[in-house]
């Protein structure tokens, strides 16, 4: 005992230090490399994302830049501009006002155009709630963001949106200076006060609001869109404002934020912007620590496993061995009758499974030849007495025709002989399909002796095209209904003449069998209840009436499927009709497979 709990406890250790190990391992390093392969993949995601933000931006500041280029090609309004104390005429404020409209609706989001010129410092300005203005500002070509747009070597400046000492985020202002090309001349600055409904929307577009923080910050340190609120004087703001590289990642590690900063810088041509993403560790690593929670619990789920599958190896794997020795101890007793659950799927399964097997097939040997030889005599002895009524009954009606014949009295001998063909074609059951003429011969049978019995109360018509009579049918469709005409439609005491007309015809691609009566009929309740009991499962239903129409309906549905149709109806005047559909080749296949 103590040896056996000694190999189970070394084959408990073994297995969990071969699976803890190995788990406990995997989940580190794949943690680790999944931490820095999805921290990279995330950076250049995010940096491929402010790229194209980047671009974006100077697509948009492009433009503004073209919209200020056409009047350059106006020679009337360039020599406005360079003489504008000689131009006061009608005609040539005209073509200033069609110019200065013509920039300020060229774009929707422009608000405002302002062109300040040097000459007598006059101010030319219109907006899209005023007409064009002209007016004399003294000292307006000294402003600061006229200097920085005259000292810019794009001669451009850009002023932030809340610099201008407006509403927060109201409009930003495109400033380019005007020069007199070919020479260096300075003729003024034109203006455009632009909303920001496109810069909001293309920052929109770079970052996750719940988890990330955009910035845009001018080259001089201005802030032209955040997403949080910030101090200007933060260490991380002027390690970006400093840092010469176009583009980058810089890791903050600070009181107030932990994680990823990355930035793209606007060219200066397009005003120089620098486009900042920072993103906390929490989501750079969120992927990461989704992974390792998931090895984590697949982990302990299948330290779990082990641990269960190491107690049922040790406890439980000698068990069924155990029960397959005292079953084989039993044998050897002589107890043939050994019989146990089955000890599993695994090979001591199989190997249990074999031994009942081969203990069953012993006990099958040793009784086989006793008991084959009763059950053949039994089922000979059932074969000779079927043989023997049905032999014993056509030559006693053999015997009383032979009789009849004798004593001159034909008739009694027509009908033993009718009754003799009825027995001989319903007692035979080595045929399930027949010719149609032999159905025929044997409904022609049945009703000569029903038109015997009643005689002049009853007459029938049989009228079957020549072409039908080869057709292979199942055996006994037809007597059935008959005999049903007679059981529950035919009065004998009725004073009309009972009448029955069986038709047979090739329809199409299906035989065609009509046979209607003049008897009672049925009510229409009766006639759906019968209907019904068609699409019942069981084989039989209560009532005289549709058990044998019930056995004709499942009977065709078996050889034929849905390709035959059945079908019981009350006439227009009186009786029912019954209508039989068979296909004309279906019966011919049946009868193959059955056999």
């Amino acid at each position: 005992m103590r040896v056996k709990m000694s190999i189970r406890n070394k084959l408990i250790v073994l297995l969990l230090l071969i699976t803890i190990v190995p788990f406990g391992t995997s989940i580190v390093v794949t943690y680790l490399y999944t931490k820095e392969s999805l921290k990279d993949q995330f950076v250049q995601e995010n940096v491929n994302l402010l790229y194209q933000g980047k671009v974006n931006l100077e697509e948009y500041i492009d433009e503004l830049k073209n919209l200020t280029m056409p009047f350059y090609n106006n020679i009337d309004f360039m020599n406005y501009l360079r003489y504008s104390y000689l131009n006061e005429d009608y005609m040539t404020k005209g073509t200033v006002n069609d110019v200065i409209q013509t920039i300020l609706y060229s774009e929707e989001n422009i608000k405002k155009v302002n062109i300040a010129l040097v000459d007598g410092n006059r101010n030319i300005s219109v907006s899209k709630r005023t007409i064009v203005l002209y007016s004399s500002i003294p000292d307006n070509l000294n402003r600061k963001y006229y200097q920085k747009a005259k000292n810019s070597p794009y001669n451009i400046y850009i002023e932030p949106m809340d610099s201008q000492g407006v509403n927060s985020r109201d409009v930003f202002t495109f400033h380019r200076t005007i020069i007199d090309v070919p020479s260096d001349r300075i003729l003024g600055f034109i203006s455009l006060d632009i909303t920001p409904d496109k810069i909001l929307g293309i920052s929109r577009k770079l970052f996750d609001e719940d988890r990330e923080e955009f910035f845009i910050f001018s080259p001089g340190g201005e802030t032209i869109y955040q997403s949080e609120e910030i101090s200007l004087k933060e260490d991380w703001v002027s390690t970006l404002l400093n840092t010469e590289s176009p583009s980058g990642t810089i890791e903050i590690d600070s009181d107030s934020f932990k994680g990823l900063m990355i930035y793209e810088k606007v060219a200066d041509s397009s005003g120089g912007w620098i486009l900042a993403k920072r993103i906390p560790y929490i989501t750079v690593f969120e992927s990461a620590l989704g992974v390792a929670k998931i090895n984590i619990v697949f982990g302990i789920i299948g330290l779990i496993l082990v641990i269960l599958a190491t107690l049922f190896v040790s406890f439980k794997i000698t068990s069924p061995i155990r029960i397959l020795l005292q079953n084989i101890k039993q044998v050897e007793k002589g107890n043939m009758n050994v019989d146990f659950d089955s000890l599993g799927n695994d090979e001591i399964g199989v190997l249990g499974d074999r031994f009942k097997e081969m203990v069953g097939k012993i006990n099958r040997l040793i009784n086989r030849e006793y008991k084959l030889e009763i059950e053949n005599k039994t089922n000979q002895l059932k074969v000779l007495q079927s043989q023997v009524n049905p032999h014993f009954l056509y030559n006693a009606l053999q015997s009383i025709g032979t009789l009849a014949l004798k004593n001159n009295v034909p008739q009694v001998y027509t009908l033993v002989t009718h009754l003799s063909k009825i027995m001989r074609y319903s007692m035979n059951m080595n045929e399930d399909m027949v010719p149609l003429m032999k159905e025929l011969d044997y409904t022609k049978a049945f009703l000569l002796l029903q038109k015997e019995r009643f005689g002049d109360q009853f007459d029938y018509t049989l009228k079957f095209d020549e072409e039908t009579l080869y057709i292979p049918v199942p055996k006994m469709i037809l007597q059935p209904v008959i005999e049903n005409y007679f059981k529950h439609g035919f009065e004998s005491n009725d004073e009309s003449l009972g009448n029955l007309t069986i038709v047979g015809k090739k329809q199409q691609e299906h035989l065609l069998i009509t046979i209607k009566d003049n008897g009672k009929g049925i009510s229409q309740d009766r006639l759906n209840e019968i209907n019904e009991t068609f699409q019942m499962d069981n084989s039989s239903a209560p009532g005289d009436l549709n058990i044998g129409l019930k056995n004709i309906f499942l009977r065709l549905k078996l050889y034929y499927g849905e390709s035959a149709n059945f079908k019981l109806e009350n006439n227009q005047d009186t009786g029912i009709c019954v209508t039989i559909s068979l296909p004309l080749m279906g019966g011919e296949e049946a009868e193959s497979d059955h056999n």
